[in-house]
C-alpha cells in the first residue's frame, strides 16, 4: 500500500532501488525526515524537497573504510576526491598516522610521517591545522566543530601514540616496556570510549617519514600490538586496520590473529598482488578462511581497481623529470614549460639525456615506458593491456619509445597523464583483484582519498565499480546487486557501522542517485584549492544525479550544492530499530 509521508524532508521518487542488501532491485521512492529513512516502495504524500530518480538507480550513500583525511576534516568542507564518486561516509586516521594524541614537541615528526607515508605536502599541513588539541578525544571534539560534505570515523594511529608515550623512543621504534604497553592502551581504551572507531598500525619498510625514517608500528612486538587491542576492546571495541609486507607470511597472519583474539575486534588489512610474490594474496585468502572459520573476524582491504602512480606534466614526475635539461625548465608555469619543451633544441637535448637515473628512488620506474600508459581523457583505461603501452604503441607507429612518450606528454597543452601499475596489476591482468573483489572475507577499500596529493588518485574505486565491474567492460563483470553490496553494506558492516549502507526504513538517510547509462570517470586532473596553494589531483565523474547525506543532497547533477550535513560519527553504530509507517 502507499505510504503517507507529507511531513518528510526529501522523497526520491521513481528510481530502481538497490538497496545494498544484494536483493533484487526494485522500483519504488524513498523517503527521509530528521536524516533517517521513514519510507521505502510507493510513497504517497509531499515533502519540504523532492528529486525525481526516473532513469537512475537509488542505492545508498558509499563507505569508505580507508582514507586519510585526516587534516582535510580541519581544513576543507569538501572531502575530494571522494565526496564526488559518491562517498558519504568515509574512515580517516588509517595506516597508522596521524595528528592525535600529540604534545607540541612532536608535532614536526607528526608531519614528518604523515608527508612521507601519505604524500601531504608539510607546507600544507602547518598552513591548515590550527592545532587545538593535544589528546585524541580534544582532537575528536575540533572534528566534530566541522560541517563537511560527508560522515568521517576516525581510528587512532600508533605513530602519534607511540610518541605520546614514548617521545623520540617510539618515534625511533625502540622496544616499549610493560608500563608503556600499558599506557598505549589506556589512551586508546580512553580514545575509544570519547568515540575513536578503532586503532590503526603500519609494518610495511615501505612507509618512511619524509627524511626516511621506518613507522612506528614496523617492528613491534605481539605484546605491544595485542595491549593496544585490548584497549579498544575495553573501550567498547571497535576496528583494528593493518598493513603489512608479510615478509614473513606465516608470522605476520599470526600476529593479527592474536590482535583479533585477545580483543574480540574486527581486524582489516591491506591484501594486493606483489612483485615478490604474484600468489601471495592466494595463500592470505586460504588463511583469512581458516581464522574465519574459527571464529575470528579478519577481513582484506581490496581495491576494485589497479593501484597506479600518476605522471605527468602537473603531477609529481614523468618519464622525462630527471634530464638535466628538463630541470633547467622545471619551474616555469606549465603554458610556459611546453612551449620550451616544443623547441627542436630543447626536444634533443632532454631525449638525449633519457634515461636519466638518478639516486631517486622512483627515477628509474619513470623510465618505464613497457610499463608506463596514456589516460585519454574520457573513460581512462585504468586495465592495462601490454598493447597499450607507450612503448608497445611506440613499436606499431615505427618511432622510438622515448620520442613517443615525450611527444604525448606535451599534447594537449600539457595536461596528459600517464599511469604505471604498482600492485595487484603485477602479472598485467586482471584476475588477482576479480579474485580478491569476490573472495567472501574481503571487503572494498584502499581508495586513499586525502593522500598521496599528486602521485595517486584510487578514490576513484567506487566510480570504477560500476563503470569497470557492473557495467562489464572487457568481459567480466559483477552484478549490479553485488556490486553495490560491496561498496555498501559490505564496508559499513566492517567499520561496525551498523546504520547505514542499507536502504530501509531506519537507517540513515544516505544516497547516490545515478544515471548508470552515462555514468563517465574521466582523466585525473590536478586542482590547487588546498592550504598554502598546493595542489591535489581528482578524477571527475558525471552521472551521479544526486548525492545525499542525511537526508540533504551535497551534490546535483555532479556539481556541489554547498550542503554540509556531515559530522563526526563517534565510535561504531548499532543497527537502527525501523519505527513502522501508517500507510
Amino acid at each position: 500500500m502507499p505510504q503517507s509521508n507529507s511531513d518528510a524532508d526529501l522523497i526520491v521518487r521513481n528510481g530502481l532501488i538497490v538497496d545494498g542488501t544484494g536483493g533484487e532491485p526494485y522500483a519504488g521512492d524513498v523517503a527521509i525526515k530528521d536524516g533517517k529513512i521513514i519510507a521505502v516502495g510507493k510513497v504517497s504524500g509531499s515533502a519540504k524537497e523532492e528529486l525525481d530518480a526516473t532513469g537512475c538507480i537509488v542505492t545508498p550513500g558509499f563507505v569508505d573504510l580507508h582514507t586519510h583525511y585526516d587534516g582535510h576534516v580541519l581544513w576543507d568542507t569538501h572531502l575530494k576526491p571522494s565526496s564526488n564518486h559518491g562517498v558519504t561516509t568515509a574512515l580517516i586516521g588509517n595506516c597508522g598516522v596521524g595528528f592525535a594524541p600529540c604534545k607540541p614537541e612532536t608535532r614536526p615528526a607528526m608531519l614528518n610521517f604523515m608527508e612521507g607515508v601519505e604524500d601531504i605536502p608539510k607546507e600544507v599541513m602547518e598552513a591548515g591545522l590550527a592545532w587545538n588539541w593535544e589528546s585524541f578525544p580534544e582532537y575528536l571534539d575540533a572534528v566534530a566543530d566541522r560541517h563537511l560534505d560527508m560522515d568521517v570515523a576516525a581510528h587512532i594511529g600508533h605513530i602519534p601514540l607511540r610518541a605520546y608515550v614514548m617521545g623520540q623512543r617510539g618515534i625511533d621504534r625502540e622496544p616499549a616496556t610493560p608500563e608503556e604497553i600499558e599506557e598505549m592502551g589506556r589512551i586508546v581504551e580512553d580514545a575509544v570510549r570519547a568515540g575513536a572507531i578503532g586503532f590503526s598500525t603500519s609494518r610495511t619498510s615501505h612507509h618512511q617519514s619524509r627524511d626516511g625514517k621506518n613507522t612506528a608500528g614496523l617492528t613491534a612486538s605481539e605484546e605491544e600490538l595485542v595491549g593496544i587491542a585490548k584497549g579498544v576492546q575495553r573501550g567498547g571495541g571497535g576496528a583494528i586496520q593493518l598493513i603489512t609486507d608479510f615478509k614473513d607470511h606465516e608470522g605476520e597472519f599470526a600476529l593479527i590473529e592474536a590482535m583479533a583474539r585477545e580483543s574480540g575486534c574486527s581486524v582489516s588489512f591491506t591484501m594486493t598482488q606483489k612483485e615478490d610474490n604474484l600468489k601471495r594474496h592466494e595463500k592470505t585468502m586460504e588463511m583469512i578462511e581458516k581464522a574465519n572459520a574459527e571464529g575470528l573476524e579478519i577481513r582484506g582491504q581490496v581495491l576494485s581497481r589497479p593501484t597506479t602512480t600518476l605522471f605527468g606534466l602537473t603531477v609529481f614526475g614523468h618519464p622525462f623529470t630527471f634530464s638535466p635539461s628538463y630541470q633547467a625548465i622545471a619551474h616555469l608555469p606549465l603554458a610556459e614549460r611546453v612551449a620550451e619543451m616544443k623547441k627542436p633544441e630543447v626536444r634533443k637535448a632532454i631525449l638525449d639525456e633519457f634515461p636519466t637515473i638518478t639516486e631517486h628512488r622512483a627515477s628509474k620506474a619513470f623510465t618505464m615506458l613497457d610499463r608506463i600508459y596514456e589516460l585519454k581523457a574520457v573513460e581512462p583505461e585504468l586495465e592495462p593491456f601490454k598493447e597499450n603501452s607507450l612503448a608497445a604503441i611506440a613499436e606499431k607507429l615505427g618511432v622510438p619509445a622515448k620520442e613517443y612518450a615525450y611527444d604525448r606528454l606535451i599534447a594537449d597543452d600539457g595536461l596528459t597523464m600517464f599511469m604505471l601499475p604498482s600492485t595487484s596489476m603485477i602479472d598485467v591482468a586482471m584476475d588477482a583483484i576479480e579474485r580478491m573483489m569476490k573472495h567472501p572475507n574481503t571487503v572494498l577499500a584502499l581508495g586513499d582519498g586525502g593522500a598521496h596529493s599528486t602521485q595517486i588518485c584510487d578514490a576513484s574505486a567506487q566510480t570504477y565499480m560500476l563503470t569497470r565491474w557492473i557495467k562489464g567492460r572487457h568481459g567480466r563483470s559483477i552484478s549490479l546487486t553485488e556490486g553495490i553490496k560491496m561498496i555498501t553494506l559490505d564496508p559499513a558492516v566492517t567499520a561496525g557501522m551498523l546504520d547505514r549502507g542499507v536502504i530501509k526504513v531506519g537507517y540513515k538517510g544516505d544516497l547516490n542517485v545515478i544515471d548508470m547509462d552515462n555514468i563517465t570517470l574521466y582523466r585525473p586532473l590536478l586542482v590547487k584549492d588546498m592550504p598554502a596553494g598546493a595542489g591535489r589531483v581528482i578524477m571527475p565523474t558525471t552521472g551521479y544525479r544526486a548525492t545525499i547525506v542525511s537526508g540533504e543532497i551535497t551534490r546535483l547533477n555532479d556539481q556541489e550544492t554547498g550542503r554540509l550535513p556531515g559530522r563526526l560519527i563517534r565510535g561504531r553504530q548499532p543497527a537502527p530499530t525501523p519505527t513502522p509507517v501508517m500507510a
